[in-house]
């Protein structure tokens, strides 16, 4: 569930009653979709809903039909099965843009091809770029991002190698995948504890992303945006100042509506300390100025709700930030979960960077310990199994265009799971004007998927157990993707096979 789809809920400004009848339809298991396969659900493409499955060093994309119903796995061969890095998808409604990435000796390809409804490459396939490495560097050298209404489509990758100025190349397409700008920029970095992150791209094809210091690998104690416009070569950077506090992790969401960009973090008034509230900053585009700077602290009551076991001043210690949301009216919604991990010989917190650093000693990739990608869930995989993960509650916050606050809600949860993280945490399931809160809980043994709502106005509910819970089925919601308006596709453990359910909302 992507953040572009949640702001449709909290746009809407007039509450209709809502039936909760639900439908779960399950794909049947295949011998060869075992748990170690990966998978990413593309979307519902032409009236089929598209899975991309990697196994046996082969990729697949699996064609569903209305029943759920398995009517082609079609072998995608011109992937270099042995040497592919990583492939992202951007769906529309009657085709698929498959970006990826893969290796022939010392040179690494980024292709892309179109795929149609049956799940076939429609088309030649298109070379979007290429970059030489060297043997002792990191191979994953590009990323794709999208706007949000898919309408520009980004291929960037940075080249790290002077550790004192980053070379950064951008490639601009549109949604037809015709080359609009290609920039290669400088940027300094000065400091060995420099980084940077959070790249977006806006429906204009402007970019943005965070450049920082760490002291130490620890808190954050300088910020900056930076941005690229799409027609520019040059980029512009922007100060945010937050003198008296660190911050933790800045996120960056693009408010297309009103042409600016919003950055909001946790932060911490003393090194390591408590985590004391939320900072936010709201950047023009238009006038290149600063339209709102705040900081708010959480108040005792929230803390006492939002805390779980831990004690009150360290409520938050250990939040992330899931979902950030700008309304039109610029006002603004955050969503943050409590993730941490137990184990008997060193408990993991944000200071340890579950999958490392923001940036690596030469290719990009974005640190979030709820990183959905079949890429991430591979490297996780048969880690050290003495490691217990947790996804406790989740706090929602509503904030005025101004930052002050307007409501908050907790929904109270407890998860934890000695094997993966795979089937702990949520995901956001959008229909009309409510947001379901999807995830597992148990129940006399069995992991049961359970729905909250939350309304406009910030009341939650929890709605009664979804119906066709059928049992051996066990949800992975946080690697669902919601295909339409009221359907999600969410996989499934059964026994020792992965497979897909649909939950249809009426």
């Amino acid at each position: 569930m992507t953040p572009g789809r949640f702001v449709l809920f909290l746009l809407a400004v007039l509450i209709t009653p809502v039936a909760f009848g639900q439908r779960i339809l399950y794909s049947e298991p295949d011998r060869d979709e075992t748990r170690r396969m990966n998978f990413e659900v593309i979307g519902k493409i032409g009236g089929n809903y598209l899975i991309y499955k990697n196994f046996s060093g082969k990729n697949y994309i699996g064609v569903y039909n209305n029943d759920m119903k398995q009517t082609e796995r079609v072998l995608h061969d011109y992937i270099p099965y042995d040497r592919l890095i990583n492939i992202d998808f951007f769906p529309y409604a009657d085709h698929a843009w498959m970006v990826y990435q893969y290796q022939r000796r010392n040179v690494v390809y980024c292709d892309a091809v179109k795929v149609d409804g049956q799940g076939k490459k429609s088309g030649e396939i298109v070379q979007l770029d290429t970059s030489h490495i060297g043997f002792s560097g990191g191979n994953r050298i590009y990323s794709a991002i999208s706007s949000d209404d898919r309408s520009n489509i980004m291929v960037f990758k940075i080249n790290s190698r002077n550790k004192e100025r980053y070379l950064i190349t951008t490639i601009l397409f549109d949604k037809d995948l015709q080359l609009r700008k290609r920039t290669a920029f400088p940027l300094d970095m000065k400091d060995q504890d420099d980084f940077v992150d959070k790249f977006n791209v806006d429906n204009d094809g402007d970019l943005v992303f965070t450049r920082f210091s760490r002291n130490n690998n620890d808190n954050i104690l300088k910020t900056q945006l930076v941005w690229k416009p799409a027609t520019s070569d040059s980029v512009m950077i922007i100060a945010v100042p937050h003198e008296g506090m660190f911050l933790d992790e800045p996120h960056i969401k693009v408010d297309n509506a009103n042409k600016r960009f919003f950055l909001t973090s946790f932060y911490y008034k003393q090194r390591r300390g408590n985590i004391e509230g939320f900072y936010f900053l709201s950047w023009d585009k238009v006038s290149r100025q600063p339209v709102m700077q705040n900081a708010v602290t959480f108040g005792d009551e929230l803390r006492n709700e939002a805390r779980g076991e831990a004690a009150p001043r360290a409520a938050f210690n250990d939040y992330f930030i899931r979902n950030l949301i700008v309304k039109k009216d610029g006002g603004f919604i955050i969503g943050a979960e409590a993730y941490y991990t137990t184990s008997r010989f060193n408990n993991w917190n944000r200071w340890n960077y579950l999958y490392g650093m923001p940036m690596s000693t030469f290719d990009y990739y974005a640190y979030s310990p709820l990183y959905s990608s079949w890429y991430w869930r591979n490297q996780a995989f048969g880690r050290n199994q003495a490691v217990r993960h947790h996804a406790d509650n989740i706090t929602i916050l509503a904030f005025d265009r101004d930052g002050k606050p307007e409501w908050n809600a907790v929904i109270h949860k407890g998860q934890f799971d000695d094997e993966s993280d795979d089937r702990i945490s949520y995901n956001l399931m959008i229909t009309g004007s409510q947001a379901h809160f999807l995830f597992n809980q148990e129940e006399k043994r069995n992991l049961l998927l359970n729905q909250f709502t939350l309304s406009a106005d910030g009341e939650i509910n929890r709605n009664p157990t979804l119906k066709n819970l059928d049992k051996g089925y066990e949800f992975m919601p946080k690697y669902g993707k919601q295909v339409s308006a009221r359907q999600m596709i969410i996989p499934c453990y059964y026994r020792n096979y992965i497979c897909f359910a649909r939950v249809d909302f009426s």
